[in-house]
C-alpha cells in the first residue's frame, strides 16, 4: 500500500500573486544584498538549514530587527539542547510588535467580535496607549524583570494588552483559557509562582452566560505568591482588594517604554497538554519568538495590508501566533465567539464583514463545516479572503476538496504543523508553490526537518519520525522548575542524541512537501505495516453516520495485535451489524483491509485534551494494563467523564 494520499494539484499561484509575496521579496533581497540566488525553494531551504548564522542574520536584517545592544554573533553554542543564540544581544519583543504605531497610528490594530462585549476596535495609537497604561500599573504593583504575570482571559483585547505590557517590563507572561477547570489552571500557574493574576469573572458562549466567580476565587486563593488581583467584572461586582481592569487602562499619559532584556530572557510560559503528570511549563525567549515570528510571516505571506484572523482559544498556542500578524502591522480580528452559534456560518460571516484576507482554523473545524453542509463561499462575500491556514491535526483530503468547492476555488490553502513546544511550525506553506491534496507545501525555513527511519537514517518518500537536526531560536529555553534539564531532555532528545524528536510521523515528498500521519507513539502497526491513525479517521469520519472516532493498536511485546475502534454515532443511529459492516467497508476501501479493526465499540464521546486532541496514547496505555489513575491527568481533559467508559472496557477485556 502506498503511504502517500492523492497528490493532485488543487491550486497554483498566478505569477502576479507569487511575485507580490513576501517570500519573493525576501528572495530578491537576498540576491541583491547578499548575492544569494537559488534555483527553487528547496535550494533556499537547504541554505537556510546549512548556514544557520547566514540565514537568521539575513532574516534579522531583512526585517530590520533592532537590538538595543547588538549581539557578538548570531549563533554561539549550537548544541541541542542548550544552543546559544545572539550572545550579548539585548532587545524587547513587545517593542518590535508595537513599532507599527509610529507608522500608522490611526489605522486599525485590533478588531474584536465578542459574544460577551459585542464589537469593538483599537487603533495602533489606542493599543499602544493602553499597553503603556497597563505597564505603568503593573510597575506600580511591583512587577519587574523576571516577575510572572498570569491571566485567565478569553481571546479579546485585554489579554493582548496585558501580554504586551508584561513583556515591555521584562516580566514573564502566562495565560489560560476561562473555560479551563480550576485544578488544571492551578497545576499550571502554581509551578511558576506569579505575582499578579488577571481574570474575567464570566463570559457569554453560545448564548449562555458562564459565571466563573467561584472557580476564579478558588484559583486566586490557591496562588499564595499572588500579591495583586486584577478583575474584569462581567457577572458580578469587583471583589474586595482587587483592582478593576478599567483602572489599569485609564492612564492616557503613561509613557510607552520597553525594558531591554537579553535575547534569551524568558518572554512567556506555555504548557503541554499534560495528558500524564503535571503540564510541562515551556519557557520561550524574547529573541527566539521574535525571530520565529518574522520568519512565519514570510510563510503566511503577511504584511501591514493583511487583515488576519485565527480561530483560537486563549489556551491554545495559536493565540500566541496572532502576534505574528500584529508584528507585521496587520489588522487582527480577535474572534471570541462560539463558531457554531447561531449556526456554522458565524465565523465566515465575521470574515466577510471585516474583509479578512487570511483566516486560520483548526482542521477539526473544517471537518465540522464539511459535515454541516454549509457553503460559505456561495452564501457570503468572501472576495477579500485569499489565504486559509489550518492546524491542530492533519487535514483530510475531504477537507481540501470542501475548501476548493465550497469556500473558494482561487484560495491559497496552507496547512501547518508544529506545536506549543517551539511556538511555530516545522512544515507549512509558501504562496509561491502549488497546493497538493493532503500535503503541506514545504519545510519551514531554518527548520532542519527530516524523516528518520528506525535506524536513525533519513528517508524520503516513506514515513518516518519527524526530527529536527539543527537548533532553532524558538526551541524552549527550559522547562520551569526543571533544574537539571532532565525533563526537557527526556521530552525531545532521549531517542536521537543531539537531535530533536517531535513525536509525529511525517513523510517528506521528493518535491519537498510533507504529510503528517499523526503521533508516532500512537501509530498503528499491523504486522509490520505502519499507519498513522489519521488515515483511519479520514475513512471512518467520512461517513455521515459517524461524528467522531478513536483507534488504538494494542501490539505489545509479542502479543498478537488487537485494534479496537471506538465510534461516536450521529443521533438516531445505532451500532448494529449493518453499521459495523458499513464502517469496515469504508476502511477497506479508503485505507486497506489490513487495517479493519478487530472490534468496533460505540461510545458517547471521545476523550480529548483541553486543546482538543484525541487521547490516543492514554487510552492505549490503559488498554495495555496501565493504572487508570496514572495513564491520564483528568484535570487536563476537556471531558474527563468520557474516560470512565474506557476504564470499564479495559476491565471487560482483562476479565475476558
Amino acid at each position: 500500500m502506498s503511504d502517500m494520499p492523492d497528490r493532485k494539484i488543487l491550486w497554483t499561484p498566478s505569477a502576479e500573486r507569487a511575485e507580490a509575496s513576501r517570500m519573493a521579496a525576501f528572495e530578491r533581497w537576498l540576491a541583491a544584498e547578499k548575492g544569494k540566488t537559488f534555483d527553487d525553494y528547496n535550494g533556499l531551504w537547504e541554505w537556510s538549514v546549512s548556514d544557520l548564522e547566514g540565514f537568521w542574520g539575513a532574516l534579522a536584517e531583512f526585517f530590520d530587527l533592532e537590538f538595543t545592544t547588538p549581539p557578538s554573533r548570531i549563533l554561539g553554542n549550537r548544541s541541542m539542547p542548550g544552543a546559544e543564540w545572539c550572545p550579548g544581544g539585548e532587545l524587547n519583543w513587545a517593542g518590535h510588535i508595537l513599532r507599527q504605531v509610529d507608522k500608522t497610528p490611526q489605522e486599525q490594530a485590533l478588531v474584536v467580535h465578542s459574544e460577551t462585549f459585542g464589537g469593538s476596535e483599537l487603533t495602533w495609537a489606542e493599543l499602544a496607549a493602553q499597553v503603556a497604561s497597563v505597564a505603568a500599573s503593573l510597575r506600580a504593583m511591583g512587577v519587574g524583570q523576571g516577575d510572572r504575570v498570569t491571566a485567565v482571559l478569553p481571546n479579546t483585547e485585554a489579554a493582548i494588552i496585558a501580554c504586551l505590557a508584561t513583556a515591555s517590563l521584562g516580566g514573564i507572561w502566562s495565560l489560560c483559557a476561562p473555560d479551563m477547570g480550576h485544578v488544571a489552571i492551578l497545576d499550571r500557574f502554581r509551578q511558576i509562582e506569579p505575582k499578579v493574576l488577571i481574570y474575567q469573572d464570566g463570559y457569554v458562549h453560545a448564548g449562555k452566560t458562564m459565571d466563573r466567580r467561584e472557580v476564579l476565587t478558588t484559583i486566586a486563593d490557591g496562588l499564595p505568591s499572588v500579591t495583586h488581583r486584577v478583575v474584569l467584572p462581567v457577572v458580578g461586582d469587583l471583589p474586595d482588594g482587587a483592582t478593576h481592569w478599567h483602572d489599569m487602562i485609564g492612564d492616557v499619559h503613561a509613557p510607552l517604554e520597553f525594558t531591554p532584556v537579553p535575547f534569551d530572557h524568558p518572554l512567556w510560559v506555555v504548557y503541554s497538554s499534560g495528558t500524564t503528570g503535571n503540564p510541562k511549563p515551556i519557557v520561550h525567549g524574547h529573541g527566539g519568538i521574535l525571530f520565529e515570528g518574522v520568519k512565519q510571516s514570510l510563510h503566511q505571506d503577511l504584511s501591514s495590508d493583511s487583515r488576519f484572523c485565527w480561530l483560537t482559544s486563549s489556551g491554545w498556542v495559536m493565540w500566541n501566533a496572532q502576534f505574528v500578524a500584529l508584528g507585521q502591522g496587520a489588522t487582527t480580528l480577535l474572534y471570541d465567539r462560539a463558531p457554531n452559534h447561531p449556526d456554522m456560518l458565524d465565523l465566515w460571516r465575521c470574515c466577510a464583514d471585516e474583509r479578512i484576507t487570511y483566516l486560520g482554523v483548526g482542521a477539526a473545524y473544517i471537518t465540522a463545516c464539511v459535515k454541516s453542509g454549509i457553503r460559505p463561499g456561495h452564501d457570503l462575500d468572501l472576495s477579500a479572503l485569499v489565504s486559509l491556514g489550518t492546524t491542530g491535526s492533519p487535514l483530510t483530503s475531504d477537507g481540501y476538496d470542501w475548501v476548493y468547492s465550497e469556500v473558494k476555488a482561487d484560495i491559497w490553502l496552507a496547512p501547518i504543523s508544529g506545536g506549543t513546544d517551539l511556538c511555530g511550525a516545522f512544515v507549512c506553506g509558501n504562496v509561491m508553490l502549488p497546493v497538493r491534496a493532503g500535503e503541506m507545501q514545504c519545510r519551514a525555513l531554518g527548520n532542519a526537518v527530516r524523516a528518520f527511519d528506525e535506524t536513525g537514517q533519513e528517508v524520503i518518500g516513506s514515513v518516518g519520525e519527524l526530527v529536527c537536526t539543527e537548533p532553532l531560536p524558538s526551541m524552549p529555553l527550559f522547562f520551569w522548575g526543571d533544574e537539571d534539564g532532565s525533563r526537557l531532555h527526556d521530552s525531545y532528545f532521549d531517542t536521537y542524541p543531539g537531535i530533536w524528536r517531535h513525536g509525529d510521523w511525517i513523510e517528506i515528498t521528493p518535491e519537498g512537501g510533507s504529510v503528517i500521519y499523526g503521533r508516532s507513539d500512537a501509530t498503528i502497526n499491523r504486522r509490520g505495516l505502519r499507519l498513522g491513525s489519521s488515515e483511519i479517521y479520514q475513512a471512518v469520519e467520512g461517513l455521515e453516520d459517524v461524528l467522531d472516532s478513536l483507534v488504538v493498536d494494542l501490539e505489545f511485546l509479542g502479543r498478537d495485535s488487537f485494534m479496537p475502534l471506538f465510534v461516536v454515532l450521529a443521533e438516531g443511529q445505532e451500532l448494529d451489524d449493518a453499521m459495523r459492516d458499513k464502517i469496515r467497508s469504508a476502511i477497506r476501501s479508503g485505507v486497506s483491509a489490513r487495517f479493519v479493526p478487530d472490534e468496533i465499540i460505540s461510545v458517547p464521546e471521545v476523550p480529548r485534551t483541553l486543546s482538543g486532541k484525541k487521547l490516543e496514547v492514554p487510552v492505549k496505555k490503559l488498554l495495555l494494563g496501565g493504572d487508570p489513575a496514572k495513564v491520564v491527568n483528568r484535570d487536563s481533559m476537556a471531558n474527563p467523564d468520557s474516560f470512565d467508559l474506557f476504564i470499564a472496557y479495559a476491565k471487560t477485556r482483562e476479565a475476558g
